[in-house]
């Protein structure tokens, strides 16, 4: 059993959890339990650490898992070679990191004793970032060590980490690429893995010539959803209405294909999403669709129902039109707009709720609803809902 620690939008984590390992569960408003053998923190854009269940403790207070962890790891490290690095993270709890760094100390000095030297992570905070984990190489080997420990609705949970989200490379991938355009929407890398993930495993047409899964943006804008599909060792497949883009994702696929010394199967070419029809086969269509145009501030009423007819249309039509293509069963993820108000509500497109009538269906998840997957910070007006759908 694992134990996932999710990002800043919890649904949006446990679903790509849900859609990747299926045998997952909450454990806490933060955390989420996974029935899998191991957990790819690499491939999740969703998940920010990961670990292994070691112990479940019943009771819901600090001290009774930090008498549970000196007992356990002073007898499991006793007479331990080499150095032993361990950083403590305590969620969900009401101690400061004095509390949490004195159980670290507690267990050195225990150590101590039996010759085991432990070298102790400061806590700034009572829950070490996902930098400072990465930047230790926690979970990444057995002397380097990241206890994660989470208070649950129903007892508490210690586990060993496997590793944090790698924030450098994510950022990177996003920073480093040569071709960007904020005109047309700055996706970030681990959105596009989370997207990609949502689909679920996916497998290559039997019929078809390409041995591995083949993805399809229809909007690919910089390539960003194709880098990453490509990483996923997917084959990608960009079309876009613009040239000027198929250009910037030539570039940028180039770029990423050397940079990690990829050999990727591209398919890239211009094309109106609504009308363009597609070379076969497609075995998941994932993209963010046309935003509409990015606001500062809450637009007003005329505004909102100007730009929200216009893009209702256009995805609409894509949405026909590739309903037309691709075979019965085929996932498409769709980021597709969702406008924020001074209140905080949000105005939806009217597609979302017929999206039957298009010819689709959503994937129906144990752990969250669909109209929970909104993908936004704070400061934006302009979110991204995400539409996990099948075809029919």
């Amino acid at each position: 059993m694992h134990i996932a620690i999710l990002g800043r939008q919890p649904a949006i984590s446990i679903a790509e959890l849900e859609r990747v390992y299926g045998d997952v569960s909450w454990f806490s408003e933060i955390s989420a339990l996974v029935n899998a053998d191991y957990i790819d923190i690499t491939r999740l854009g969703g998940s920010q650490k990961a670990g292994t269940v070691v112990l479940q403790v019943p009771g819901r207070d600090w001290r009774t898992a930090s008498m549970k962890i000196v007992q356990h790891y002073s007898g499991a490290w006793a007479h331990k070679e080499g150095k032993i690095t361990l950083g403590i993270s305590a969620y969900g709890f009401n101690e400061g990191p004095r509390d949490i760094q004195k159980t670290g100390l507690v267990l050195k000095s225990k150590l101590k004793s039996t010759g085991t030297s432990l070298r102790l992570i400061p806590n700034q905070e009572s829950v070490l970032s996902t930098a400072t984990s990465h930047h230790n190489k926690l979970g990444l080997s057995d002397n380097k060590v990241e206890l994660i420990v989470v208070k649950g609705q129903s007892g508490i949970i210690i586990a060993e980490s496997t590793g944090a989200q790698n924030i450098t490379a994510l950022a990177a991938r996003d920073q480093g690429r040569p071709k960007r355009d904020a005109f047309v929407g700055m996706l970030p890398p681990k959105l596009a893995q989370i997207m990609i993930n949502l689909a679920g495993p996916l497998t290559a047409d039997p019929d078809a010539e390409l041995k591995q899964p083949r993805i399809l943006d229809p909007f690919c804008g910089t390539g960003v959803i194709l880098q990453e599909a490509g990483l996923m060792r997917y084959a990608v497949y960009g079309t876009d209405l613009v040239e000027k883009m198929i250009d910037f994702s030539r570039t940028n696929l180039k770029w990423i294909q050397e940079k990690d010394n990829l050999d990727l199967n591209v398919t890239l070419q211009v094309g109106d999403a609504m009308t363009t029809t597609w070379d076969m086969p497609i075995d998941a269509v994932i993209a963010e669709g046309y935003l509409g145009q990015p606001f500062s501030a809450p637009p007003s009423n005329s505004k909102l129902v100007e730009v929200r007819g216009n893009t209702n249309h256009i995805l609409s039509e894509f949405l026909k039109n590739l309903a037309n293509q691709i075979k019965p069963g085929t996932p498409v993820v769709l980021a597709v707009p969702a406008w924020k108000d001074i209140d905080g509500r949000f105005t939806h497109l009217p597609l979302i709720t017929k999206v039957d009538e298009l010819g689709y269906e959503y994937i129906q998840m144990r752990n969250v609803r669909p109209d929970q997957l909104l993908y936004f910070r704070p400061d934006q007006i302009v979110a991204r809902e995400i539409l996990v759908l099948v075809k029919k």
